[in-house]
């Protein structure tokens, strides 16, 4: 004997809990419901009209998802959470989104209290589902929100979804490889500068910066220097000021990140100045380092009481 079907009120209810107690007409067709039952159930209180096509069940008394979720029904099936609102979902925020945006990949009749966006270049990959919510994956987030906002603002969104684990390099790059001329690219482009892997390794690093130091008349230092018990990358003794040339990959692990704390303590207890210049920052803005690196030496002279060289 096979089993009996499952009363749709039952599937329903389950249908409308995993989307924030709301479902769409076309859900609602469906699951048997004809337009004299879906009016049966609006006018008995069961079903709340909420959007062209979109009904809460049993309340209207929705979370921030469930608002979500109803913009999201009322643009389509093709319909994703985008802009601030995913970031909201995502995590990347902490403001729930008013007023809601969403992105669909054709023109849709105008809904109240959503901002729709209509974009071409909706691939499968730009689609995610977060909470049960059809969301623009973290990446087309990113892009969207790049086309306004600060830098600064657009720096703290990759910092967040870092922390979060949510940041994948490849996945950020394959989609600025395929958005055209999408506003928010080359923002997002530039924002990257610090997630990519520098062009340089660690001894490419050092001749880099001691051609940079040459190429500013400034005194030579030393290189690998040896003092208070550290080896220290590059070094002007007579001053007692160092630099140390930081690869990021060799500084990822727990214990080197305890470790060089320790040793940046020794060297302050030995008199020792020390600043730190990453690979991505000295590719970046070489000029920018070596002026503030002159400015410390000549800081660091004037502490000592010495004369320039």
């Amino acid at each position: 004997m096979g089993s009996k079907p499952r009363p749709r009120g039952v599937v329903l209810a389950e249908l409308a809990a995993r989307q924030h107690g709301v479902v769409s007409v076309g859900q609602l067709h469906a699951l048997g419901y004809g337009d004299g039952s879906i009016a049966k159930g609006v006018r008995g209180g069961r079903l709340h009209r909420l959007q062209r096509g979109v009904f809460a069940v049993g309340h209207t008394n929705l979370t921030a998802h469930g608002r979500c979720m109803v913009a999201v029904l009322a643009c389509g099936p093709d319909a994703l959470l985008s802009h601030g609102s995913a970031a909201w979902l995502w995590g990347l925020v902490r403001t729930s989104p008013t007023p809601i945006h969403v992105t669909a990949p054709i023109s849709r009749r105008r809904r109240r209290s959503v901002v729709l966006h209509r974009s071409r270049i909706l691939a499968a990959e730009d689609c995610g589902l977060e909470a049960g919510i059809p969301v623009t994956a973290l990446p087309r987030t990113l892009l969207d929100l790049a086309t306004g906002g600060r830098p600064d603002q657009l720096r703290r969104l990759l910092k967040r979804a870092e922390e979060l684990e949510l940041f994948d390099l490849g996945s950020v790059e394959s989609l600025l490889g395929r958005c055209g001329g999408h506003r928010g690219r080359f923002r997002l482009e530039g924002a990257l500068g610090l997630y990519r892997p520098p062009r340089f390794t660690r001894s490419d690093l050092e001749k880099r910066f001691l051609e940079l130091v040459d190429a500013a008349g400034l005194p030579r230092p030393m290189s690998n220097f040896h003092e208070a018990g550290c080896e220290l990358d590059v070094y002007w003794p007579e001053l007692r000021f160092a630099v140390e040339l930081d690869v990021f990959e060799t500084h990822g692990t727990r214990e080197s990140f305890e470790a060089d704390r320790l040793r940046q303590e020794d060297l302050k207890l030995a008199g020792i100045e020390l600043i730190r210049i990453t690979g991505p920052r000295l590719e970046r803005e070489p000029a920018q380092v070596v002026d503030r690196v002159a400015r410390l030496l000549g800081q660091r002279r004037r502490q000592l009481g010495r004369a320039p060289s």
